[in-house]
C-alpha cells in the first residue's frame, strides 16, 4: 500500500496522504485524512476550513483539558462535509488538531520548496 500513496503526515491518531493516481498538474489533489475509523477526502481549502473549526471548538471550550472531562465526548466538531459533525473529547481534539496542523505545514512546505526550486 505504501507504493500507492504519498504520505504527508501522521501521528498516533491518524494519517494524511495523497493517492499516487491523483493528477495534481490539472487541479489541486484531494488529500485523504484518516482518523478514528473515518476517512475524509478533502481539498487543501477544505482542510483550512477544518482547521478553523478546530480553532473555534478550542476557543469555546477553554476548559476542555480539565481533569475528568478529557475522555468524555462533550464537544461537537463540524467537518468540511456539511452532513458530518463529530462528537469528540479533549484528547481527540488535541490529536485531530495536531494531524490537521501537521498536514497543512507539510503541504505548505512542499509548495514553498517547489517555488524556490523554480527560481
Amino acid at each position: 500500500m505504501d507504493q500507492d500513496i504519498n504520505k504527508i503526515y501522521h501521528n498516533a491518531f491518524g494519517v494524511s496522504f495523497i493517492w499516487n493516481e491523483e493528477k495534481p498538474e490539472k487541479q489541486s489533489p484531494k488529500i485523504q485524512i484518516i482518523f478514528r475509523d473515518m476517512g475524509f477526502y478533502l481539498t487543501y481549502y477544505e482542510i483550512i476550513q477544518f482547521q478553523k473549526q478546530i480553532d473555534y471548538v478550542k476557543s469555546i471550550n477553554p476548559c476542555g483539558y480539565c481533569k475528568g472531562k478529557e475522555r468524555s465526548r462533550f464537544m461537537l466538531l463540524k467537518t468540511p462535509c456539511k452532513q458530518v459533525d463529530l462528537a469528540i473529547n479533549a484528547l481527540e481534539l488535541r490529536d485531530i488538531d495536531d494531524l490537521i496542523t501537521g498536514t497543512l505545514f507539510h503541504l505548505e512546505l512542499d509548495v514553498y520548496i517547489n517555488d524556490i526550486c523554480k527560481n
